[in-house]
């Protein structure tokens, strides 16, 4: 579980996702990590990040495919810059009805370019 938890933060940093409702198929992935023990896999409807308020779904699963529940997950990125404090923000995310799937929302500042 340690090694989930710290894959997911480290998913997180580098990584991005939408979803308002919407199922799997209308979703585009951003980014799948891959560890030994599960498949983690950020979605959004457009398949990148945004400037201002962007929707995600974030799926944990093994790697037969099988939901995996991570019971709380969260995520916050870091996006350094020379001569200035990091950008941090964090997302907030709530349990789906499907076990191993997360609905979230995050908000990037205008003008940041968020690193898929």
């Amino acid at each position: 579980m340690r090694q989930m938890f710290a894959m997911l933060m480290v998913f997180a940093m580098v990584s991005g996702a939408v979803a308002r409702g919407a199922e799997s198929a209308d979703l585009k992935p951003i980014h799948v990590q891959k560890t030994k023990d599960a498949v983690v896999t950020l979605k959004s409807e457009s398949g990148q990040w945004t400037p201002g308020k962007n929707h995600f779904v974030l799926e944990i699963t093994s790697p037969s495919g099988q939901p995996l529940d991570a019971g709380k997950v969260v995520v916050s990125t870091s996006m350094t810059m020379p001569g200035m404090a990091p950008m941090i923000t964090g997302a907030t995310l709530s349990p789906d009805k499907a076990p191993g799937r997360y609905m979230g929302t995050i908000d990037f500042p205008d003008g940041a370019i968020p690193v898929r």
